[in-house]
């Protein structure tokens, strides 16, 4: 038996946001989605009985670390006081 890949539509790669790069296909028991530019793969039992599985890191969920902000002081021009005519 030869599995069957069916592009879908305007679904979006989750792990990195391109569109109409997902296919889908299924066996006797899952049904699983891949995209063809980053090589996503996920699946679902067919039966919808839950996998323990890890969340998936994507560009949405990963954590960044970012520096800590410093303040601005902004000090007036002295060349451009303000002259009244």
């Amino acid at each position: 038996m030869s599995v069957v890949k069916r592009f879908v539509a305007g679904a979006v790669c989750p792990r990195c946001g391109e569109m109409d790069t997902i296919r889908v296909y299924r066996n006797e028991r899952r049904e699983y989605r891949e995209c063809v530019r980053c090589d996503y793969v996920d699946g679902q039992n067919l039966d919808g009985t839950p996998e323990d599985v890890a969340e998936l890191e994507t560009r949405v969920n990963k954590k960044v670390e970012l520096e800590p902000a410093q303040p601005l002081n902004f000090v007036a021009n002295p060349g451009s006081q303000r002259r009244d005519h």
